[in-house]
């Protein structure tokens, strides 16, 4: 049995899909809708750059998830290879949207606008330079929980992603994050500060919550073709009403990535298609479980050595 996974943000680069829309006039379509859905030409930015503007959370966005609809869907109508035959779709963060999306939970032009108004939400939640969030590698996650629970007096920080074993990321206020930076290396516990505008998945994203919850209620979703693994809970969303909650909770919440890849291969999924620029989520996968199979979809060539 097979899961397809989408990735989120950090997977974005300069020229992401221009052999797919070079060869492919069903790309060429859904860029070309894209620019007319955002009234704004992220085609020629996602080909062009500048890299800055890419980077922005709210181009960023809806950038991965045009990408990964893109190659789903010529994945599915020029090679007539099945994915919706998955087990389940998941994505990291963002990804989400892009699996509920192509499995015809929510349309595409639908799906493109409240990224953008997702990203940009996130983005303006905190002002610029007063929350980031710090990778920390090597440790886990109850060591983690540990030490921000004996230094909670002092410092308001969370853990945003769980996402391998042995990598999890951190958002705070960059205050509490720097006191935590030295609390780290006092217990020798290496750690990264990401090259990030905001910290994202966590509380002091409450104003992101309060707009994507008013604007989540004005789409229309639909009950899709596959069974959706939330961020959230890491486990199976069983309605329609559960989705829109859980995206909405996603915001301020852990994405509990490792969980949920745990759970699926618990539930008899053995093998992972990635579908979204670069290969960040195989990498996570294969450090949470190095017997299960993967493909990384990120040219003709590797839609061609697919087999499910």
């Amino acid at each position: 049995m097979f899961s397809v996974i989408f990735p989120g943000q950090g997977s974005q680069m300069v020229g992401m899909g221009k052999e797919f829309y070079d060869k492919f006039d069903l790309v060429k379509n859904l860029f070309k809708e894209a620019d007319n859905t955002l009234n704004f030409p992220i085609s020629k930015l996602i080909l062009e750059g500048p890299k800055e503007e890419l980077n922005l959370t709210a181009n960023t966005q809806p950038a991965i998830f045009l990408i990964s609809y893109s190659i789903f869907n010529v994945i599915k109508k020029e090679f007539n290879i099945d994915l919706n035959k998955a087990k389940y779709f998941a994505g990291h963060s963002l990804g989400e949207y892009s699996a509920l999306s192509c499995a015809g939970c929510l349309n595409f032009s639908d799906s493109l606008k409240i990224l953008r108004i997702r990203g940009d939400a996130m983005q303006n939640s905190v002002p610029k330079g007063q929350g980031g969030m710090v990778a920390v590698l090597g440790s886990t996650v109850e060591i983690i929980e540990n030490i921000l629970k004996n230094n909670e007096q002092n410092l308001s920080v969370q853990i945003a992603n769980d996402n391998s074993e042995g990598q999890i990321v951190l958002s705070g206020k960059t205050d509490d994050l720097d006191k935590l930076i030295l609390i780290l290396k006092e217990n020798t516990i290496k750690n990264v500060k990401l090259p990030v505008s905001a910290p994202f998945h966590c509380n002091l994203m409450n104003k992101a919550t309060n707009i994507m919850s008013s604007e989540l209620n004005k789409l229309n979703f639909t009950e899709g073709e596959n069974k959706l693994i939330s961020n959230v809970t890491a486990n199976e969303i069983s309605n329609i009403k559960e989705l829109k909650d859980l995206l909405v909770k996603q915001i301020e919440n852990r994405v509990r990535w490792r969980e949920s890849v745990i759970n699926m291969i618990n539930s008899n999924v053995n093998h992972f298609i990635e579908i979204g620029p670069g290969k960040v989520l195989s990498g996570l996968v294969k450090r949470i479980n190095k017997e299960v199979k993967i493909d990384t979809i990120n040219n003709q060539g590797d839609i061609e050595g697919l087999k499910i």
